[in-house]
């Protein structure tokens, strides 16, 4: 019954630059506005508020506003919220957002990312803190004294494994970069990230980050709120907008470990997802698959079942299959490697711009109806199937 089911009715987005000015309080406010317009609804009927990974104070520039913060802030009367990092990965928050809602816990609930990594920058004093320290311990001790801090050289592990046993090559790998490119030139919020379409020979004579990832391969830092509304089916009633059905979510977290896992979180995920709808992969309209390395979206290909394991980069090769015109429309509006590092969030924001048809130049062909977003990467993955009913 629809009463019990969940729906993303608004979604907003503030704009999205490298190093802006604007305060990123302001940049959630400008968000959480725009998702509220959308969904014609007022700030008295959220009563509820949910974001990943929460506040982070020892580096607010990954994560610079709480649940906490936003509530006291609009003065939100929440009857549930959450804010944390030990979750299934980004779009989790959704997830348990939509989990609220079909409890009947609340009505209408919130959920937002903002990132500030660009920004954050140019005051490292305040939201670079906590980045310096005397020693290291956890899982940066195996890290931080070799210089692999950055998840570039951990990504690069599998992908290299992945090129040995199935052998994908870096002329189909950077497909994903080309495709994300080509579409965040049709992207006007992307307009700060992407200036001029990546070209192939561009891509293959970029420096190496870590092997076989470019350059490009890499998405960038940037500075951006984005917000999703998620309400209750029996709430229907109280917004002015085309709903979007959450059809399915799944999630997972193997041993929170990036150098202890044989096959990156998606492939459970991806499998689970299909576990709970009797939707399949030949329904799905388009894919806006987590992008902050390229490597990634070939797992999430794989572990969704789109193509066999060790597949994915035959199936993007030449990357017709994948344009807005193709098979599976691919990251729709640039993905982070071209429309930046909005850090899940923004894939979930553009399947549904997509299913209602509102993508404009970069929109995809005919009535789409299904769209999957997903989130993480490594041992963490978060995966959403959306549907327009």
């Amino acid at each position: 019954m629809a009463s019990k089911e969940a729906y993303i009715t608004g979604i907003g987005q503030s704009e999205v630059g490298v190093r802006l000015p604007r305060h990123p309080m302001l940049l959630t406010l400008d968000a959480v506005r725009e998702a509220l317009d959308d969904a014609g609804l007022t700030l008295d009927q959220i009563d509820g508020v949910f974001t990943f990974p929460g506040k982070s104070p020892g580096y607010l520039a990954f994560s610079p506003i709480g649940a906490d913060d936003l509530i006291d802030t609009l003065g939100i009367d929440a009857k549930w919220h959450m804010g944390a990092m030990e979750q299934p990965a980004q779009l989790s928050a959704i997830g348990m957002a939509a989990m609220a809602v079909k409890q009947g816990l609340c009505r209408h609930v919130i959920c937002f990312r903002t990132v500030y990594e660009a920004g954050g920058m140019t005051n490292p004093e305040v939201y670079m803190s906590g980045m310096k320290q005397p020693t290291v311990s956890g899982a940066s001790q195996w890290t931080s004294p070799f210089w692999a801090t950055s998840a570039a050289c951990w990504v690069a592990q599998y992908a290299s494994r992945h090129m040995h046993e199935y052998g994908m090559t870096r002329e189909q790998l950077a497909q994903i970069a080309l495709n994300g490119s080509r579409n965040a030139m049709k992207n006007p919020r992307a307009r700060a990230i992407t200036k001029e379409e990546l070209t192939f020979d561009k891509y293959m004579s970029a420096r190496l980050i870590s092997t076989p990832l470019c350059l490009y391969d890499c998405d960038r830092f940037s500075d951006a709120s984005t917000v999703i509304i998620v309400s209750a089916g029996d709430a229907l009633d109280e917004v002015k907008c085309e709903p979007v059905r959450i059809a399915s979510m799944a999630g997972s977290v193997d041993r929170y470990s990036w150098d202890q896992v044989d096959w990156f979180a998606a492939y459970e995920t991806g499998q689970d997802l299909w576990k709970h709808t009797d939707y399949t992969t030949a329904d799905v309209d388009t894919a806006q698959f987590y992008d902050g390395f390229a490597f990634l979206p070939i797992t999430w290909l794989e572990g969704l079942g789109f193509c066999e394991k060790g597949e994915g980069g035959k199936f993007i090769e030449g990357g017709s299959r994948i344009a807005i015109d193709g098979e599976l429309p691919l990251n729709t509006n640039g993905g982070q490697l071209g429309a930046g590092r909005l850090h899940g969030f923004g894939f979930a924001h553009e399947a549904v711009t997509q299913l209602r048809g509102l993508g404009g130049e970069r929109q995809i062909p005919g009535d789409p109806k299904v769209a999957v977003a997903t989130s993480g990467g490594g041992p963490m993955a978060a995966a959403l199937l959306l549907a327009k009913d």
